[in-house]
Order: C-alpha cells, then sequence, then structure tokens
C-alpha cells in the first residue's frame, strides 16, 4: 500500500513560526525528511517510533544530492509510510520543493503542500524592515545571490533590478555580495541606497547590519556575517533596528 509525502515549511527559524497545519503534519508523520535549517526544537514534536532522515546541505560542504533525495520520499512512501518532507522557509521559495512534488507525482505518490513563511519577507520583518511601505516603494523582488551577476549560469537582470524602484530582497547572497552590490552600483543604484542584512532571522543569535549599499559587502566582511543571511535593499532598509 502506498504511502504519501507532505512537503512542509519550517518558517524562518523561530519554532513558533510554524503553521498549525504544519505542526499537525509533523507530528502525523512516519519518517521526516528533514533539512538543516529547520528548527531542531520542532523535531521533538515527532510521535515516538517514527524516523528522521536528516538530508541537509552545507554551504561548500556536504550535501546530499537532489537526486538522492527524491528517491528518498518514494521509497519511503512506496513503502506505506507518511512522509513529511520538512524544509527551513517555505518550500518553494527556493527550497527544490517542487522538484520534489514532481518526483513524488511521476512515482504514483500522493502529495500536498504546507506553505511555510518565507525569510524572504520574515527576515526583513523580524529586522523592523516591510518589504513595501506606502509612500516609499510600491513592490519588492525576491532574487537569489547564489550566483555572482556575472556567473554565466544566472538569469537575473541586475542591471534592470538595479533601477526597478523595488525594494530588492536577495536570499543565499552572502559570498557575492561584493559582486551584487558593485554591480547594483554600476547599473545606476545610488551608492548612498539603504541597505540591511539580517543574519540568522528569527532566532536568538539574530543580528541585523545596516549600512548603505556602496559600503555593505565591506561592513559585511568586517562584521563576520555569514549564511543564513537575508539582504535588503532600498528606501525601507532605513527602518532597520540597529545592529545588536
Amino acid at each position: 500500500m502506498s504511502g504519501r509525502v507532505i512537503l512542509v515549511g519550517a518558517g524562518p527559524g523561530d519554532p513558533d513560526l510554524i503553521t498549525v497545519a504544519g505542526l499537525k503534519a509533523l507530528r502525523a508523520a512516519d519518517v521526516v525528511v528533514t533539512d538543516r535549517l529547520v528548527p531542531t526544537e520542532l523535531l521533538e514534536e515527532i510521535a515516538e517510533g517514527a524516523e528522521v532522515i536528516h538530508v541537509g546541505k552545507i554551504p561548500r560542504g556536504e550535501f546530499t544530492p537532489q537526486e538522492t533525495i527524491n528517491q528518498i520520499l518514494v521509497d519511503q512512501a512506496l513503502a506505506g509510510r507518511t512522509v513529511v518532507r520538512f524544509k527551513g522557509g517555505d518550500p518553494f521559495v527556493f527550497g527544490r520543493g517542487f522538484e520534489e512534488w514532481q518526483a513524488c507525482e511521476r512515482a504514483g505518490i500522493p502529495v500536498s503542500y504546507v506553505p511555510g513563511i518565507s525569510s524572504s519577507i520574515a527576515g526583513a520583518g523580524l529586522a523592523g524592515v516591510p518589504v513595501t511601505h506606502r509612500g516609499l516603494v510600491q513592490g519588492y523582488a525576491v532574487v537569489s545571490g547564489h550566483v555572482a551577476p556575472d556567473d554565466p549560469r544566472g538569469s537575473i537582470d541586475w542591471d534592470h533590478l538595479a533601477t526597478s524602484g523595488l525594494t530588492i530582497v536577495i536570499m543565499m547572497g552572502v559570498q557575492n555580495l561584493p559582486r551584487i552590490t558593485e554591480r547594483l552600483v554600476a547599473a545606476g543604484l545610488a551608492t548612498t541606497t539603504p541597505a540591511v542584512v539580517i543574519e540568522n532571522a528569527g532566532l536568538p543569535t539574530m543580528r541585523v547590519l545596516s549600512s548603505p549599499v556602496g559600503e555593505l559587502a565591506a561592513a559585511a566582511e568586517q562584521a563576520g556575517v555569514q549564511p543564513p543571511a537575508v539582504t535588503v535593499i532600498g528606501e525601507v532598509a532605513a527602518l532597520a533596528q540597529p545592529c545588536s
């Protein structure tokens, strides 16, 4: 008898920010396939006897290939188990969650989705930064900084983004922050544009670093900012709380 897979978003880091539906799914799971960035306290909610499989990716370190993760989900569900794929933030925001959905569908396995609060918005909000604000900005763009602007693998039009008038939210951009900010400024973004980096959003170790975008990369390096971190660039970033 086939089981099922539930893709569950854990939210931005604080265990209290998981949804009620996400918590119910965790408690009903026979198997939880979990990422590195989920709140570990939430794993205590799993039923006694349920199995936990860790497949987290360490930046530039150990990782489980996506194809292997897909196969784990399929194999566990085909064994008749209720499988929760537990991911930080939201499974469909830079989480490869839909790739996992498609793998389950191809195998004929029922799959469902429980949204999580994405740190792309919540990280900014927890630092006192609204990504939109009446009178300042009417929209925002969330992009990945995983590859640099000059990397041929990239598909982001950084030049257009620089002059879009939108709040720019960059995920996974710590390593490439110098090249990203340099490109944005070269494309017309004023060096004095407010910017903020939020490290470990939603955790007790959260830090908020504010700087004009032209000085942001140097300030982040001097402060020793490490992933996971969310970068917000735009007038709303001036509303951020001071570094703590």
